[in-house]
């Protein structure tokens, strides 16, 4: 399946008009096409679809080799080996998972090939100093600041409790809101890890519960993100407000089950209603192609295949120019402005401006920052029903 969709954007690519005489790139791409991170994703596959599509129009061919770890880092680490050696690609897109990021990470710095991080937020990755790495999104600490940021302006809560998956992005974002929120003022009352992809955490959230949160901060995927909200208003927990770090929370899979996603707030790396260029417009296509809105990280996905392409095609497909076209550019399209910098132990990271989304009725609101928000938050929480 992962071939022909491959050979179909090659066509695409290789007909489309305005392309004669235009020098083909090659790029792959990792992903999780399958496995418990599919539906994330697909949010991915499909930003990358519109991508190809842009690209073509602007004379740019590219062929893309897609390779599906299924949110395994042993199996990322095999898709690099492959792309770098047998494919011999000007640069790799993804993965989306933190583990596999993480892990394919070194190997892109191994086999001295560009690799741009598109969504995963663990903050390891562009803190090792390599310099074949960068990074599109903001990472985990700033997942945690933005919301705690929004949340403490609403209301004056003084405690809080952490849930969230024990994986590499679970625990390195939890580990970084522990941290802001010490800053804040706020005392933690529960810190609950647990295993992702479990039948119940009644007992979890139970324990949760006893400690009588203001906050609630949880990071989870799709699937845990929708089963904690559904256990947690079986149970009656009802804190101040429930937090989601991105990724489930911010799907509309989870906007979807109106029934317990109503009030959640989530960090989040982009909305449509940002006013950077073309994110409108991307909304709209997304919206129109695939029959729901797109979440970050189909929006990740996209400015990081249109940025990686472009670089690497005006490099001829040179792995080192592209590596310095990546270093050295700057760009400005549905993400805002894009250049990664070193900072702060940081290198080839993009300092990008996160936002907080809450789901009022069934959709998302950007409430904050004030600049970017569409809607007033919903503070406190207004319960079950």
């Amino acid at each position: 399946m992962n071939r022909l969709f491959a050979a179909a954007l090659l066509l695409l690519t290789t007909f489309a008009p305005g392309l004669a005489g235009a020098a083909e790139v090659k790029i792959g791409i990792i992903n999780s096409i399958t496995g418990p991170e599919a539906p994330i994703g697909e949010n991915l596959t499909n930003g990358m679809k519109l991508a190809a599509e842009d690209l073509a129009k602007k004379g740019i061919k590219v062929q893309l080799f897609w390779e599906d770890d299924t949110g395994k880092p042993q199996v990322a680490m095999s898709a690099m080996e492959k792309l770098a050696t047998r494919d011999g690609v000007a640069g790799v897109v993804g993965p989306y998972t933190s583990a596999s990021a993480n892990a394919v990470a070194r190997r892109a710095e191994q086999y001295k090939v560009p690799l741009l991080v598109p969504a995963a937020a663990k903050e390891e990755i562009t803190r090792q100093g390599f310099k074949w790495v960068f990074r599109m999104n903001a990472p985990a600490d700033v997942y945690a600041s933005v919301i705690l940021d929004a949340v403490t302006k609403l209301g004056t809560p003084r405690t809080i409790a952490f849930l969230y998956e024990n994986t590499d992005f679970g625990t390195s974002t939890a580990k970084s809101a522990k941290e802001y929120a010490s800053k804040h003022g706020l005392k933690v009352v529960a810190d609950e890890p647990y295993s992702k992809g479990s039948p119940d955490y009644r007992s979890t959230l139970t324990k949760v519960k006893s400690t009588n949160p203001d906050l609630v901060f949880m990071v989870s995927y799709v699937a845990d993100a929708i089963l904690l909200m559904r256990q947690a208003r079986e149970i009656g927990l009802t804190p101040r407000a429930f937090l989601g770090g991105g990724a489930g929370f911010t799907t509309a899979e989870f906007a979807r089950e109106k029934e317990i996603s109503n009030g959640v707030f989530s960090s989040t790396q982009w909305t449509g209603d940002v006013p950077w260029p073309g994110a409108k417009d991307f909304f709209n296509r997304y919206r129109a192609r695939f029959g729901k809105e797109p979440s970050y990280h189909a929006a990740c996905a996209y400015e990081s295949l249109m940025v990686m392409a472009q670089t690497a095609a005006a490099a001829g497909g040179d792995r080192e120019k592209t590596r310095a076209g990546l270093k050295g550019g700057s760009w400005d399209g549905i993400m805002g402005p894009v250049k990664f910098q070193d900072f702060a132990g940081f290198t080839n990271q993009n300092q990008h401006q996160m936002l907080v989304q809450q789901i009022q009725h069934g959709e998302y609101e950007t409430v904050y920052p004030p600049q970017f928000a569409t809607r007033k938050a919903v503070y406190p929480f207004p319960g079950w029903k």
